[in-house]
């Protein structure tokens, strides 16, 4: 999906995992309040939105292959064409279960799935952050990583390699918030809880109880905060990660 170039005093974000869930819910938000759009995914948008005038392109990219991520950086920043680039939201990613929806372990399941979580989950937020470092430099921007709640305790249904490549990039914000300022650019992370989306099923409800606010949280919720870490109003913060979980992690 591709248009004509962006007006120059738009602001430019790029998302990935822009199709569904928190990564669309994300999109809309950042359209409504008139910035451009860069996305990827492996699937393509769905056709109402390819009527979005702010959404200028969206790039196919499997993000856990190095070469398809290679490609899509290229891409990405031929659609920037040397303007700067304001917001790099690192939301792609998996958390695999067995075909009955068991949860992987340390004890089963392959190590190469080990190796496409973490190419995913941990080490495309860290090529694209470098191949996006200049744009983002211009724009004096800022980089959300998108965590989870399961990288800090084990989570009944997302398994390990899941929960410990969200640990890892946990650890990976911090570091990238003290180089990235250096070129005058904010990174931070959202962790969401349970979020109510097309891959949460009714097994999800059990947790419910164990949420303070007792409710499921939306892709809004998240967009919402997202939002938030990229604008003037968090100018001053930067190597932080929120919870975005109801006070569940609070146990």
């Amino acid at each position: 999906m591709k248009r004509t170039a962006a007006m120059p005093h738009r602001k430019t974000v790029i998302l990935t995992g822009a199709s569904r869930g928190i990564g669309h819910a994300t999109v809309t938000r950042f359209s409504n309040e008139g910035w451009r759009v860069i996305s990827c995914s492996r699937e393509d948008v769905p056709e109402h939105c390819r009527r979005d005038p702010n959404w200028t392109h969206h790039i196919p990219a499997d993000l856990s292959d190095p070469a398809s991520r290679a490609a899509f950086v290229e891409e990405a920043n031929k659609a920037l064409d040397g303007g700067p680039l304001h917001a790099l939201i690192n939301n792609a990613g998996i958390s695999p279960k067995t075909p009955i929806k068991e949860r992987l372990g340390c004890l089963n399941g392959s190590i190469e799935g080990w190796h496409r979580v973490f190419e995913l989950n941990f080490f495309a937020a860290l090529v694209l952050a470098r191949g996006f470092a200049a744009p983002l430099s211009k724009g004096k921007g800022a980089i959300v990583n998108v965590t989870s709640i399961a990288g800090h305790s084990v989570h009944p249904f997302a398994g390990s390699a899941y929960s410990t490549s969200k640990a890892a990039l946990s650890g990976l914000t911090r570091e990238m918030a003290v180089e990235f300022a250096e070129i005058g650019v904010r990174v931070n992370a959202v962790a969401p809880g349970e979020i109510e989306t097309a891959m949460t099923g009714p097994e999800y409800d059990v947790l419910i109880p164990r949420i303070p606010l007792k409710r499921m949280g939306t892709p809004e919720d998240v967009a919402a905060v997202i939002f938030y870490l990229c604008g003037p109003d968090s100018a001053y913060v930067t190597g932080t990660e929120t919870f975005i979980t109801g006070g569940q992690h609070l146990f």
